[in-house]
């Protein structure tokens, strides 16, 4: 499975940005697609992840501002942020789980800015 970022930017803090992660190779029977963040001397952390059946997860942190979702051939997921923050600003990473193993994206930056 190859996973590709894409979305992230530079934008005021209070302003919105769209991550896409589009998976491709053997994608069937991927259960679970998500996002994380890891900011500068922190560690990575899951900000929102979505199971095949559309459970959704969020770190409690980006409730109510971010959506994750993800289309119906189960081949991209994507992460509506609004209400950014310069708390957010971090390089995103895509990750999928299909058949017990876990898939990483490149990461994209995103930085928020006062």
């Amino acid at each position: 499975v190859q996973l590709q970022a894409s979305g992230g930017g530079l934008v005021q803090a209070g302003g919105s940005l769209r991550l896409a992660c589009a998976a491709s190779g053997s994608i069937f029977d991927i259960s679970l697609m998500g996002w994380y963040r890891q900011a500068p001397g922190k560690q990575r952390e899951l900000v929102a992840q979505i199971t095949r059946l559309g459970s959704t997860n969020y770190v409690d942190s980006v409730k109510g501002r971010f959506t994750i979702s993800r289309d119906n051939a189960n081949t991209g997921v994507h992460l509506q942020m609004n209400m950014l923050q310069v708390e957010d600003t971090a390089v995103y990473y895509c990750r999928c789980l299909r058949g017990g193993m876990s898939y990483w994206g490149q990461g994209t930056q995103v930085t928020v800015s006062s």
